[in-house]
């Protein structure tokens, strides 16, 4: 297969153009032969003429590479090295939802070929590719794993908005079926990753690895939260509590703030539905994920709060919101806790403004049913910070000033404004 691809005789497909496999497949195709697919034409078109939708990638990354974007699954069958990469959301019950990576294996499994191999990148609980994926690749495909064709697991490591730990720069974690395909992944991913790769002893290992990586995370930045909760009621500024106590060597740099997105915020539950159906309750990741998921109802009560203090009517109260994205410095909205600060609010009656430098307004609406606003009109009696885009991190006091009443509040999520602002009443986490 190594030998295959190298010498362009067959190619490599990347199903799933997100975030995680567009950059994946454009690596490759400055290699080898790659087909890169995906369901939504629109976005198709976009890569077609250069543009990442994602906005994470420049026109730059898209030169020099032999790849064909389609939306049409026949044009899979060229390749014979399928990757995929899409989402592994949960529903409304915060219960793994499964439904695009078994589609996108009921399309693999359509078009599969003996000899071929399926790589899964997508964040899953451990066990779900031999559980869930391969017998959908076996009942479409009418083939046998192992026999026919080979399947591993190498999960993704991309960090959105990260521009210097990119997808070459990351050590790449491997793993196959048998060992013969476990060195065949390795070998095909060391064409692209310059930082090396890591082959783990089984596709379960791989899968582990992966989501105990953002469950670690989430425990930790709950900890950080519910210190802050904790250091709130004393009146003690949580940014500078940590910044004294990480001048230890040995002590873990991390902050409180919203969790959202589609990786910290949604894996941890992936972890739990698999260790609930083993019959074991994890009480430490649930508990994070309560913590963490209460934090954005938690800051909007604050701003109520502090409005009412000033002697101002909540119901005659308007507020700015500044960042609707999951994380600074990207576009992506997908799970913004963000969302639940602006609904606490509404729910007290105040009016909310929402501006955002990177998100797309269309999207916004889609997702949230919210207007975001082109930027800010007339004055409020709040300006919350909620997510520290590189543009707003620039801004002085004065900046703020004139778009507050005199006794408008600061609310400082991230605490990035930390010792500039001196008129105004400020918190932050």
């Amino acid at each position: 297969m190594y030998n295959k691809l190298i010498n362009k005789e067959t190619k490599l497909s990347l199903i799933g153009l997100g975030y995680v496999g567009l950059p994946i497949a454009l690596e490759f195709a400055k290699k080898i032969k790659v087909v890169g697919f995906d369901i939504k034409p629109e976005r198709v078109d976009l890569m077609k003429k250069g543009i990442d939708p994602s906005n994470e990638l420049t026109s730059d990354a898209f030169k020099n590479s032999d790849i064909l974007f389609t939306c049409d699954p026949k044009d899979l069958k060229e390749a014979s090295f399928h990757i995929i990469a899409v989402p592994t959301p949960t529903n409304i019950y915060n219960l793994p939802d499964l439904t695009p990576v078994l589609k996108a294996s009921e399309t693999v499994g359509k078009i599969l070929k003996k000899g071929d191999y399926v790589v899964y990148e997508s964040t899953v609980y451990p066990g779900c590719t031999e559980e869930d994926c391969i017998p959908v690749l076996e009942k479409f495909s009418k083939l046998s794993v192992g026999k026919d064709f080979k399947v591993g697991f190498s999960p993704e490591r991309i960090n959105p908005g990260d521009q210097n730990h990119t997808l070459t720069k990351i050590i790449k974690v491997t793993s196959g079926c048998d060992p013969e395909s476990a060195e065949n992944i390795a070998k095909i991913y060391e064409i692209i990753i310059k930082a090396g790769v890591y082959r783990a002893s089984s596709i379960k290992v791989a899968e582990a690895a992966k989501i105990i990586e953002n469950t670690q995370r989430d425990i930790n930045i709950a900890f950080m939260n519910e210190l802050s909760l904790i250091f709130n009621r004393l009146g003690v500024n949580t940014f500078e509590v940590l910044e004294a106590a990480g001048t230890k060597w040995n002590f873990l740099k991390f902050y409180p703030g919203l969790v959202g997105g589609h990786c910290i915020g949604v894996d941890p539950y992936y972890l739990s539905f698999k260790a609930k159906a083993l019959g074991y309750h994890p009480q430490m990741i649930d508990s994070g994920r309560f913590i963490n998921d209460s934090m954005g109802r938690y800051i909007g009560k604050q701003t109520v709060k502090k409005i009412i203090a000033t002697g101002m009517n909540p119901n005659k109260a308007r507020v700015l919101v500044m960042g609707i994205t999951f994380k600074e410095d990207v576009t992506d909205i997908r799970n913004s806790k963000v969302v639940d600060i602006i609904t606490e609010l509404t729910e007290f009656g105040i009016t909310v403004d929402v501006i955002d430098p990177g998100a797309n307004a269309h999207e916004v609406h889609e997702e949230y049913k919210l207007e975001l606003k082109n930027q800010p009109s007339g004055k409020y009696d709040a300006i919350i910070l909620a997510v520290s885009h590189r543009e707003y991190i620039k801004f002085e006091e004065k900046w703020f000033s004139s778009f507050l009443n005199k006794e408008g509040i600061i609310i400082d999520v991230k605490g990035v404004l930390r010792g500039k602002i001196n008129s105004h009443p400020y918190w932050s986490l």
